[in-house]
């Protein structure tokens, strides 16, 4: 079916939609004082917190009042005003996020008693700057241990910018002397200073330096001005600061002018450098290659000679460059590559996929029996490799049998969980970001390893038959061993998808696998790029799927609408499928990141899906594509009652066919 049945159906859906959907109205003043607060602290009105806290005394949502006031001007609070704010509401979330806020500003002073005293009660030991400043502070009473080091490299290098914590901790433990077992080593520091370059932080790169060479922060700021001027000005790198910084600099330069750099890294620079650093370079030059999927890609590793020197970020673009080679997988390139991966890489359901399937290529018996073993180890149907691995060990995906129903005591537990209560009043005056904080804390860090599997299914039932649908699938996907289908994979507005979705000959499996990946069902959801609710429709889309369809009247502050967004989504889904000739990957690819993108990314071989989707450059649209088809796989096992295939609606991705129509060049 194309424009004009998709028009008919649409105007009509329009025509008896309703307005969009509205915030819950307050109920008693204290609710409207709470609202106000919450806007107040958002606009950063400590005086107008401090007058409005006495009217919020007695409400439910006090302890999020309090914190409010309080937090809106902790840097000038007296301690014991914090204290007895801890006191007066121990055991919240409030209680714990102030101490969280607390613990920070104690370790930018450098309080460092006061940060040892409060640092036991901490709960949610899930701030990564409070964990830096505590090994800081160990390291300071105690000595260095190695594990310590190495707990402080791994935070330190997955710190985007400079903050404070992580980077005086690692001043602090750093040393050029050989003598200390436990140390970061000026490598270590060069490195972070490379990461840092490589994701374009200055910052971070410049307070690297601070710490190893000071003296060439005046050379770096040439490095970062203009790197191929400050290569040209060189003619030998001898000792180690030199180099490094030619090391930054070739880094810097193949972000904008690839080719450049591996001819400035292959006539002058490779014979002078040190082999780490040789391959350092030639790994991020590969990474970049295999992002552009360029079929160089797999020449620069080759360049490699220890993939041990590589981060597990360049391994996993070496990987993903071996599944895209014009004669089929080059296998023993991605083995190589997942053998010089972290254990922690090498656990991740992608990995241990690929190198099953490595496995199962191969020709000794001893090879297939343990690629069949690692693809028992992940198949599952929820989760897109599992649900591949299931279909390599021949089983149809399916839902496993629910768990038992939930007792009374166990939903009245649920009910009368204080921390859920206060979750589901937030949700109902829209403090959403504080209901969504205060609802995760109370599942997940409350008591130590969260909620127990059927106290999480309880929580998940109880924001399902409350219709928070992002709460219910993200509580029952915690659970460790039920699987609840009806809570993971509801199916709100059921009957209104299924029809659309039947009279434009759209799979409705399709439709919910990607409304559960873009908004969680949230009618009014909104994105930090601006995209609206539950299809998460862009505004500009929204007005060309409108005209396009001949949707008169429709105007952009209707697209929270729940019909409106439906309709104008699954209208413009369906344009988008048609355009690339049913391929559901590649649609879902031009639905996240617009058509233009996955039509320049399915050129080359042909591959199978799994492995196009894998090697799509963008991380949001690789891991959207894989989810929303995995999604889509098990809804239509839901809907059907019957077990399904995967790899059957991923198919093969490759160049269009030369009898296909020309891409729609309107399509936003």
């Amino acid at each position: 079916m194309k424009f004009r049945s998709i028009l008919t159906l649409i105007a009509a859906l329009l025509a008896g939609s309703v307005q969009a959907q509205v915030r819950a109205e307050t109920g008693s003043p204290a609710d409207e004082v709470l609202v106000e607060m919450g806007q107040a602290y958002r606009q950063n009105k400590q005086v107008r917190l401090t007058q409005l806290l006495p009217q919020a005394r007695g409400h439910l949502l006090e302890p999020w009042a309090a914190y409010w006031e309080l937090r809106a001007r902790l840097d000038t609070a007296q301690p014991q005003e914090v204290q007895d704010f801890l006191t007066r509401y121990a055991g919240t979330y409030q209680e714990d996020r102030l101490r969280n806020d607390w613990l920070l500003l104690l370790g930018q002073r450098r309080e460092w008693t006061a940060f040892s005293d409060e640092l036991p009660r901490f709960r949610m030991k899930d701030d990564s700057q409070v964990r830096c400043y505590a090994l800081l502070v160990q390291h300071l009473r105690e000595g260095a241990t190695p594990a310590m080091v190495e707990e402080l490299r791994r935070l330190w290098y997955a710190q985007r910018d400079a903050e404070d914590a992580c980077t005086t901790a690692a001043r602090d433990l750093f040393s050029e002397s050989r003598r200390e077992p436990a140390r970061l080593t000026p490598l270590d520091v060069w490195r972070k200073a490379r990461l840092a370059m490589d994701a374009n932080r200055p910052r971070a790169v410049a307070a690297a330096l601070e710490i190893v060479a000071p003296d060439a922060l005046g050379q770096l700021r040439q490095v970062q001005a203009s790197p191929a001027k400050y290569l040209g000005s060189k003619v030998v790198a001898g000792t180690r600061t030199p180099k490094e910084l030619v090391t930054l600099a070739l880094i810097r330069l193949s972000d904008t002018d690839l080719e450049a750099a591996v001819r400035a890294l292959d006539t002058k620079w490779e014979p002078m450098l040190t082999p780490e650093e040789r391959d350092w370079l030639w790994g991020v030059i590969g990474r970049r290659a295999a992002q552009r999927l360029s079929t160089d890609a797999l020449g620069y590793f080759a360049r490699v000679k220890r993939d041990e020197h590589l981060t597990d970020d360049m391994l996993a673009w070496k990987a993903r460059a071996a599944l895209r080679t014009a004669g089929g997988p080059d296998w023993k390139a991605l083995r190589a590559a997942v053998a010089a991966m972290s254990p922690k890489a090498q656990r991740d359901a992608t990995w241990l996929y690929w190198q099953a399937r490595a496995l199962l290529a191969g020709k000794r018996e001893e090879d297939i029996a343990a690629g069949r073993l690692l693809m028992q180890s992940i198949a599952a149907p929820d989760g897109f490799y599992e649900q591949l691995a299931m279909e390599e060990l021949g089983m149809g995906i399916a839902p496993p049998a629910p768990p038992a129903p939930l007792t009374a005591a166990e939903r009245d537990a649920a009910r009368q969980n204080i921390g859920l209560q206060r979750a589901l009043q937030a949700f109902a005056l829209g403090l959403r970001s504080e209901a969504v904080r205060e609802w995760n804390y109370t599942t997940n860090m409350h008591t130590p390893g969260g909620m127990a599997d059927r106290e999480l299914l309880a929580a998940a039932q109880l924001a399902c038959e409350r219709e928070v649908w992002d709460r219910c699938i993200n509580t029952s996907e915690r659970t460790k061993d039920s699987f609840d289908a009806a809570q993971r994979y509801p199916m709100p507005f059921r009957d209104a998808v299924v029809q659309r979705t039947g009279e434009i000959q759209l799979d409705p499996a399709y439709v919910y696998g990607l409304i559960r990946q873009e908004s969680r069902f949230i009618t009014n959801a909104q994105s930090h790029v601006g995209a609206s609710g539950l299809m998460q429709v862009m505004p500009a889309t929204a007005r060309w799927t409108a005209r396009k369809l001949g949707m008169s009247g429709f105007k952009p502050d209707q697209i929270n609408d729940r019909d409106t967004n439906i309709a104008i989504g699954t209208g413009y889904l369906k344009l988008v499928l048609d355009d690339f000739n049913g391929s559901l990957p590649l649609a879902a690819a031009a639905y996240n990141a617009g058509p233009g993108r996955p039509r320049a990314w399915r050129n080359g071989p042909v591959i199978e899906a799994a492995a196009w989707a894998e090697n799509v450059p963008f991380h949001e649209t690789r891991d959207y594509v894989k989810k929303v088809l995995a999604n889509t796989t098990l809804y239509a096992a839901i809907l059907t009652g019957k077990p399904q295939s995967l790899k059957a609606r991923l198919g093969t991705v490759g160049p269009r066919e030369v009898s296909e129509a020309q891409p729609n060049g309107e399509l936003p």
